[in-house]
């Protein structure tokens, strides 16, 4: 456990943030991983259908990472509080809310799939591949929650470091399953689903034994699943709002898909290729932005201010040098990365893939801000800010996809983002100012 109220900023900071950073890059590796192996074995047509519904799964468990984080945070304010009893109930009722909604947001994504493909123009030729696909990624949606409530939950108390390592235990299981069922099985594009659900399920169950037996504030029992009134609205509060901010930014994405899915081929798979670097390339900023709603959440709950407002501004810094590596990469090595990515040598593919890493970089400042400043507000109970910036990302990315794609195509797709990032920020750094300003005086008055 890590106490994240005490200490020397930086360090705490740097200490929290190494280990979810690894475990980040360790889930990009395997998404990497997974890309390469479809796309080598089964071909561009496999790619393109996996391409088509990849922004439809990230809306999916997008939206149960977000649950679990959001439930995360309220512990992590307890903890802050020094409230184990708190703790406690808060994390048994994360499991049983997290596990029921899954099973809800499955079943009805399952018996709505049909009309999904219709609204993503999923192309005839890679329906059943996508479909193959998505189908599995739906029925192990149960274990993706109950890990990723696991995993928030010990973050939630300082204890980064093991679900890094459950997370390296999943991404090597992955890719070893991956190689199995699609290489050797020749269970297609299923077969890579099944790899991904497996392998979520064993760390899931560990990471729940280890956590156990490791930390006795966790605990529970069954009067711990008995919601009380004021717990449930705050754990749901703050779940279905991270939960709608994370899911909110994939449905915009997944608007845009809809207009991607019109081009053709070629330029799917180039945008599969580009999010795949862009997710290596954002990264930090998501790393930082759970960072930030743990450190803020817990210092939120020790009313310490200052020290929320230092670590905010020591997670842009280090974000902003971060950002100039990355527009040096897309400016040199990145052609060659794209080609790594996709396993395709066709040059119209990489150029367009390029192209839109090329200029959205130039903007990532602005993304940076709005991903440190929407986790930093969740931390201190914001819980509507947030969801009204993501609201106004997805209302641009939407009007962008039935405005400006249809008529300059790919260039559409391309500046999107940068314009809802500019969009977005503004009302974030506004309700972060007043929050700031409204506890140091609350905390003044006390």
């Amino acid at each position: 456990m890590k106490d994240l109220t005490k200490g020397k900023i930086l360090k705490v900071l740097l200490q929290f943030a190494l280990p979810v950073f690894i475990g980040n890059l360790f889930n990009l590796a395997y998404n990497l991983a997974d890309t390469r192996i479809i796309g080598q074995i089964l071909g561009e047509t496999a790619l393109a259908a996996v391409g088509s519904v990849s922004t439809l799964s990230d809306l999916i468990v997008g939206f149960v990472f977000g649950l679990a984080n959001g439930f995360a945070v309220i512990t992590a304010r307890f903890f802050g509080m020094k409230d184990e009893n708190s703790v406690r109930r808060s994390f048994a009722l994360s499991l049983e809310f997290g596990i029921g909604i899954s099973v809800i947001i499955g079943i009805a994504s399952f018996f709505g799939l049909d009309l999904i493909f219709k609204w993503l123009n999923v192309a005839p030729e890679n329906k059943e591949n996508a479909a193959a696909y998505i189908t599995v990624i739906i029925y192990g949606l149960v274990f993706a929650c109950l890990y990723n409530v696991m995993a928030s939950s010990l973050r939630a108390i300082g204890d980064a470091y093991t679900p890094l390592i459950f997370l390296i235990l999943s991404a090597s299981m992955n890719v070893g399953l991956d190689l199995l069922f699609v290489g050797v099985l020749d269970k297609g594009v299923r077969g890579a689903a099944f790899a991904t659900v497996i392998s979520q399920f064993v760390s899931a169950v560990l990471c729940f034994i280890y956590a156990l037996i490791r930390y006795p504030m966790l605990r529970f029992g069954i009067a711990d699943f008995k919601p009380s009134k004021d717990l449930t609205k705050m754990l749901l509060s703050g779940g279905f709002s991270m939960g709608l901010m994370s899911s909110l930014v994939a449905f915009g994405t997944l608007s845009l898909q809809t207009a991607i899915n019109k081009l053709e081929d070629p330029i799917i798979v180039a945008h599969m290729g580009a999010r795949k670097l862009t997710n290596l390339y954002m990264m930090p900023f998501s790393v930082f932005g759970t960072t930030m709603a743990t450190f803020s959440g817990q210092n939120y709950g020790a009313k310490k201010i200052d020290r929320i407002k230092k670590g905010l501004l020591l997670a842009v810094l280090i974000n902003a040098i971060w950002i100039v590596i990355v527009q040096t990469m897309s400016w040199t090595i990145c052609p060659t990365l794209i080609k790594l990515i996709t396993a395709v040598e066709d040059p119209y593919i990489i150029h367009n893939a390029v192209l839109y890493q090329r200029f959205d970089t130039s903007f990532y400042i602005i993304a940076a801000m709005v991903t440190l400043s929407r986790n930093t507000l969740q931390g201190m109970g914001d819980h509507i800010s947030p969801v009204i910036s993501s609201s106004l990302e997805l209302l641009g990315k939407v009007v962008i996809a039935f405005t400006l794609a249809p008529i300059l195509k790919y260039w559409g797709i391309i500046i999107a983002e940068p314009i809802v990032w500019t969009i977005m920020v503004i009302p974030l750094l506004i309700s972060l100012v007043r929050r700031i300003r409204g506890f140091e005086k609350k905390v003044v008055a006390e």
